[in-house]
């Protein structure tokens, strides 16, 4: 069987010169994204301790996270916790290899814990992870179906699935993207007030582009109203000017909102004990968030798959999504910066996963099909794509050694 490309131009306006465009992103506090980075955290850890005692990745999937809210009381000064919230690590692994006296048993489950809860500590110094949250692992051993793919020779591919990417971003996808990753970046040296749940969300219409920011704020750190909205107009500007750097000479109307949900004349204010929403009211649940790419983008193709927390190795619903990323980028940097590109690919499982049923790359131009670069850039691209497809193992490594982000 081969590798299935089809690479055709569409005459079609990309998404950057519509007119309208919404693009979201669940900043790295937000009880999905908090689910999604502990199921990729535990993943990656398994995949390293697989890989120390037998040389190879076995069977796992961890992409069932779920955040069950607590319960606070925060205050200007600083509040209290009144019950922790509820971390439950689920998925499949390997748990024991061989049979009789030869069989050896793994700490799959002591694994898991530990690299949730070095995650939390080195990425959320709000929260104490002792006494704030409560984590479990429910890890059962994986069904014989699916361990089955990972004896054959080569990678075979566990599900009949898809994955989704496109490239280059837009204006908005960057603001988007490089907004939030400087909230909980930087910027937090120079304005430790706020939280790590930031959610970001931009609305383009023509040349105006809105970003609404919701930013939790750390009540310990806020003596009162005064200083918290002081807090909230520094956060204004100091965003404002990044923002400016990001959109550099584009010709864009850029307005910017903050904390809209606030209500200074009714004391409603976004205060946390921890940064988090998960301390009070909101759940969390892998692969409701962001998409491989960072983003949610509904005027873009899309998979509804989790990536998070799958494994690296069969799991077409987190090596396409990769995978699909990865082309588009590099079609995008290599054959054409003109066009959006958008990649597809299609699996059936217990084939291999070099050879997708189809490798879908589209070329998105008004003019695509009458460009006269498009024969090129057709060969150029398919060339592209049957490198990656060939070069499994190295999105593999990517994934486990965190080089490319899921959430």
């Amino acid at each position: 069987m081969g590798k299935n490309i089809y690479v055709e131009g569409l005459n079609e306006v990309p998404v950057p010169m519509k007119d309208v465009e919404i693009v979201e992103r669940k900043g790295i506090g937000h009880p999905d994204s908090v689910a999604d980075a502990l199921a990729e955290e535990v993943s990656r850890a398994l995949c390293r301790m697989y890989k120390k005692e037998f040389g190879h990745v076995l069977h796992h999937n961890t992409d069932e996270t779920q955040i069950a809210a607590g319960q606070a009381a925060p205050k200007f000064g600083g509040g209290n916790i009144i019950d922790p919230s509820y971390i439950l690590l689920v998925g499949r692994a390997t748990t024991h290899v061989g049979e009789g006296e030869d069989m050896k048993s793994l700490p799959c489950k002591p694994v898991a814990l530990k690299a949730a809860r070095e995650y939390l500590k080195r990425t959320f110094p709000n929260l104490d992870v002792d006494s704030e949250v409560i984590l479990d692992a429910k890890l059962g051993m994986g069904s014989d179906d699916l361990t089955g793919v990972y004896k054959a020779s080569g990678h075979l591919a566990n599900d009949t699935s898809f994955g989704v990417g496109y490239a280059p971003y837009s204006i908005a996808d960057r603001l988007t993207l490089e907004t939030e990753e400087y909230i909980n970046g930087k910027m937090k040296e120079k304005l430790p007030e706020t939280g790590q749940d930031v959610k970001v969300m931009t609305s383009r219409v023509g040349n105006t582009v809105t970003t609404t920011i919701a930013c939790a704020m750390i009540d310990k750190r806020i003596e009162d109203a005064t200083h918290y909205r002081s807090a909230c107009e520094q956060l204004y500007d100091l965003v404002y000017d990044n923002a400016l750097k990001i959109i550099g000479d584009e010709k864009i109307d850029y307005k910017l909102e903050i904390n809209t949900g606030d209500d200074y004349d009714r004391n409603v204010y976004y205060l946390t004990c921890t940064g988090m929403s998960q301390e009070m009211g909101d759940d969390g649940s892998v692969g409701r968030g962001n998409r491989c790419n960072g983003l949610i983008t509904p005027y873009r193709p899309m998979s509804m798959e989790a990536t998070s927390g799958k494994n690296p190795i069969t799991h077409i619903g987190k090596i396409y999504n990769v995978m699909s990323k990865l082309i588009a980028e590099d079609v995008a940097a290599k054959v054409t910066n003109e066009a959006e590109i958008r990649v597809r690919l299609l699996s059936q499982i217990g084939k291999p996963v070099s050879e997708p049923l189809n490798a879908s790359v589209q070329i998105v131009l008004p003019d695509a099909e009458t460009n006269p670069n498009l024969a090129k850039w057709k060969s150029e691209a398919e060339a592209i794509t049957a490198d990656w497809l060939d070069n499994v193992d190295k999105v593999s490594d990517m994934i486990i050694e965190g080089k490319v982000r899921t959430f």
